[in-house]
């Protein structure tokens, strides 16, 4: 009998689970590994990455994206180092990746040798299931068990492996385990129904927070909010559950978010809260009664004082409770809510119809939209970017990924890399600001080898501006956000793919068609205004603070603008 050995065993199981692409770089400690996943090229795709955190977040927004795990891969050491930025936004967001780290080699444990790091003890905060693999036999098993427990706990497994394991041949007959993960939906209990269901049919301006947990339930929760006359205010991981232009929908929530949403959360006697564990609590209510359905018992109450909790899976639960509630005939608060959103929209359109130069941000997101297909994906980097896409871009069919609960920078281009390998027939488009785009702009050419035509929007102020825009919101004269500034049109060439420079309104729309009909990646670097992303409703406590800020800027002028103090003193004299 031929017997195999661990690393063409452990590629197989990959496929079996339905893994058809890993991220990673290549090395010393996995190199084993390495020269299986060779063998395997036409149905295990190895992407070689730039940087061990680009192939780690990828694998998050693949597991965003599809609910399918995400993989990669790792030497020890500093490329295992390198994952944790990319894990723990994986973990943030509560979607499975596995994490394959190589290890110094099996005898060598311990002494430390080159590159040698206590992997379980890193990892153990970010993962799941964490193991390091002491036989080759083993390897199957620990292998299934990672992979099914990323599944069931939503969130990352990891295994450090010793090379030398890899090209050891497994003898032992029968397997242990399957490569098998059945997800069994809850059903929720008849109690929790109806005591959820006497609370709604009690309210008289009940509103509904959608998470990320509606992300199967789009329908679903357009029924409930049509019976219960709740209008919809939508987290930002569950941007696109429901299209932005419903007349029910509100927006988002927060800083991020619109005045209307503000002004309903203040003014409504039932807080409905579906699929999410909100983390701002200066957002919501203060004392106002609460509904919490989710998937996960743990999650209920658990940032909000909630009076009734429904356990189960979103879409049966949510029928369910459509079900038992009564039809709400009093519509007054939801048609006054809808009537408001529609004065907002008005309101924030002028300013995206606008044609200024420079270009503001707003302006950019609205051409960006009649450009992109109904089904594109979205990833969308951390910073101001993030605000101008939540509160200016309306999703219809496509799909926004972002580091929602991490809110890590540098996450725009590995997310668009991962859409168009995992949906290769949809647009993919990387909305960044140029901070957050060169956090990871060194695997712009990983696009460009694996003929991924995507599309890297970039709103180009010269400055991080989230971080200037918190230290004037704190009363602060802005120091160290001032960016020098990078043609990344040029890079783009440099790197063999297209690159458009804006700086015009007019250059904008052209630059959009030719960059979608480019048949590689593509940079669109557009010079934008620094324009401070204001909340939807700016609070007392914000006001106060940027007015400190800007008396002292007032201030601080004044000094610049004073003569040198000897020449001032040379006038006395």
């Amino acid at each position: 009998m031929a017997y195999k050995t661990a690393g063409k065993i452990a590629a197989e199981l990959l496929k079996e689970w339905n893994i058809d692409h890993i991220y990673g770089m290549p090395g010393d400690s996995i190199n084993e590994l390495i020269n299986e996943l060779r063998h395997e090229k036409n149905s295990l795709r190895f992407i070689q990455v730039r940087h061990e955190e680009t192939a780690a977040l990828a694998a998050a927004a693949d597991a965003k994206l599809t609910g399918k795990i995400g993989v990669c891969l790792s030497i020890a050491g500093p490329g295992a180092v390198h994952l944790l930025n990319g894990l723990y936004d994986a973990k943030a967001d509560g979607v499975p990746v596995l994490a394959i780290t190589g290890q110094v080699a099996s005898n060598e444990i311990g002494r430390d040798m080159f590159q040698e790091i206590g992997l379980e003890r890193m990892f153990e905060n970010v993962s799941v299931f964490n193991q390091q693999v002491h036989s080759a036999e083993a390897l199957p098993d620990l292998l299934n068990q990672a992979i099914r427990t990323a599944y069931s706990q939503k969130g990352v497994a990891v295994l450090s492996v010793s090379d030398d394991l890899f090209a050891e041949k497994i003898k032992r007959k029968p397997a242990y385990t399957s490569a098998l993960y059945i997800d069994g939906g809850l059903q929720p209990k008849k109690s929790q129904l109806l005591q959820c269901a006497q609370l709604i049919n009690q309210a008289k301006q009940p509103v509904i927070l959608a998470g990320k947990g509606m992300k199967s339930a789009g329908d679903e929760l357009l029924e409930f909010a049509d019976k219960a006359a709740a209008p919809i205010i939508i987290t930002l991981p569950a941007k696109g559950v429901v299209p932005d232009r419903h007349p029910y929908v509100l927006g988002n929530l927060g800083h991020i978010g619109t005045k209307p949403a503000s002004e309903a959360m203040e003014e409504c006697d039932l807080l409905i809260m579906l699929g999410t564990s909100f983390p701002y609590r200066d957002y919501l209510p203060e004392d106002t009664p609460a509904i919490q359905l989710d998937a996960d018992p743990a999650k209920i109450g658990k940032r909000y004082p909630v009076t009734a909790g429904l356990v189960c899976d979103a879409k049966t639960g949510l029928a369910e409770l459509t079900k038992t509630i009564e039809r709400k005939t009093n519509r007054s608060f939801l048609e006054s809510c809808t009537e408001y959103m529609n004065k907002w929209r008005y309101h924030i359109e002028k300013d995206e119809q606008k044609a200024t130069d420079p270009l503001k941000p707003q302006q950019v997101i609205a051409r960006l939209q009649d450009a992109v297909a109904d089904d594109a994906v979205l990833s969308v980097d951390v910073g101001n970017v993030t605000v101008w896409m939540a509160r200016h871009f309306d999703m219809a069919d496509q799909d926004f990924l972002i580091s929602s609960w991490l809110g890590t920078m540098g996450c725009g281009l590995p997310g668009a890399i991962a859409a168009k390998l995992s949906h290769p027939e949809r647009q993919a488009v990387a909305v960044c600001g140029d901070g957050g785009f060169s956090m990871s702009m060194h695997d712009f050419p990983t696009a460009v080898k694996y003929d991924l035509p995507i599309v890297i929007v970039i709103l180009n102020n010269q400055n991080l501006g989230m971080i200037q825009y918190e230290q004037q919101e704190k009363g602060h004269i802005e120091f160290a956000t001032k960016l020098e500034n990078v043609d990344y049109a040029k890079f783009a060439e440099a790197c063999g793919g297209k690159g458009f420079s804006v700086k015009k309104h007019e250059e904008l729309i052209p630059a959009l068609k030719n960059a979608f009909k480019s048949q590689t990646a593509a940079v669109i670097d557009v010079a934008i205004e620094d324009e401070p992303p204001l909340p939807g409703k700016i609070s007392y406590t914000q006001a106060a603070s940027f007015s400190k800020y800007m008396l002292k800027k007032f201030v601080e002028k004044k000094e610049l603008d004073l003569p040198p103090l000897k020449k001032s003193l040379r006038r006395l004299f």
